[in-house]
């Protein structure tokens, strides 16, 4: 193959994976007009238009589609090999994209990478904080951190925590004109601050379990957040209870800022896992990342 033919084809590949002629060109450090030109003179020589490009978007025609199905894991194939090639110099080397939900970047990759990532200066960590349960192969993370009961079967599994628990609590000044919730069917009378994921769309149920008794309470309140920070501020505030990792408030529960209830309904569930296809273990990078993560009980 031409060695034009063969940029050609890599320009063809990353438009189609940005879905942007600007965002791919920012990617390989040329300009719009040049991939554009390049990707026309592929369609030139193949006789056969790839691409449907208008002001708003691109889309691929079925003779691009089939192409980029056939090139592009072989594109990847080299750049996996080349990256393993380069992995052999003195020190672990290389571009870590993972991709978690904030629970988990705040409470366990920061601080176990923070620890270890300045003897490793020329790794970097690039984490995607995310509530959609993202496909890790299509998207192009390197691994993703899920429960452990969330993680597909075809994927590596690495356990990089301890078991969690949820906590139910509220300020002293909340509790002031309300009685102490016995029951999660007590919740039905209280103010409670609620939390919408994208990957459930309606408001995420609060899950308890006693013995063998399962629940799942459905709760109404003024506030509704997308992540747990300013569910715990507005508990701290008074707006009303909530229900979030254990871990999150132990401080304040310390400090006497938050009450706890429903402690016997709150029972431990799996935590969190590195999860991550097989082919990714051959990087030296990546390993050094698995094993800062690696959750090692005391």
């Amino acid at each position: 193959m031409a060695r034009e033919n063969l940029h050609d084809l890599v320009a063809f590949v990353h438009v189609v994976r940005e879905g942007s002629f600007t965002r791919a060109a920012a990617l390989m450090g040329v300009s719009p007009s040049a991939l554009s030109h390049a990707v026309s003179g592929l369609e030139a020589k193949l006789g056969v238009r790839l691409l449907i490009r208008n002001t708003r978007q691109i889309s691929v025609t079925e003779a691009g589609n089939r192409l980029f199905q056939s090139v592009a894991p072989r594109f990847e194939n080299i750049d996996a090999e080349v990256a393993a090639v380069e992995e052999l110099r003195d020190k672990p080397t290389g571009n870590i994209r993972i991709t978690a939900a904030e629970h988990a970047a705040n409470s366990i990759l920061w601080p176990k990478l923070a620890a270890v990532l300045q003897d490793y200066p020329e790794i970097t960590i690039e984490i995607t904080v995310d509530y959609s349960l993202s496909d890790i192969v299509s998207q192009r993370y390197d691994a993703g951190v899920r429960l452990g009961d969330q993680v597909a079967k075809d994927m590596i599994a690495v356990r990089i925590g301890p078991d969690l628990r949820i906590a139910v609590v509220g300020s002293p000044s909340y509790f002031n004109a309300r009685t102490i919730p016995q029951t999660p069917n007590d919740l039905a009378a209280h103010n409670c601050i609620n939390l919408r994921l994208p990957t459930h769309g309606a408001l995420l149920p609060w899950d308890f379990k006693k013995g063998r008794r399962e629940l799942k309470a459905r709760v109404n309140g003024q506030w509704v957040f997308n992540s747990g920070e300013p569910i715990l501020r507005a508990a701290l505030a008074g707006y009303g209870l909530a229900f979030i990792p254990e871990d999150m408030v132990l401080e304040h529960m310390a400090a006497g800022r938050l009450v706890r209830v429903l402690d016997d309904w709150c029972q431990p569930y799996p935590g969190y896992h590195l999860y991550f296809p097989s082919r990714q273990q051959s990087s030296r990078a990546f390993g050094v990342v698995v094993d800062a993560l690696r959750h090692r009980p005391l």
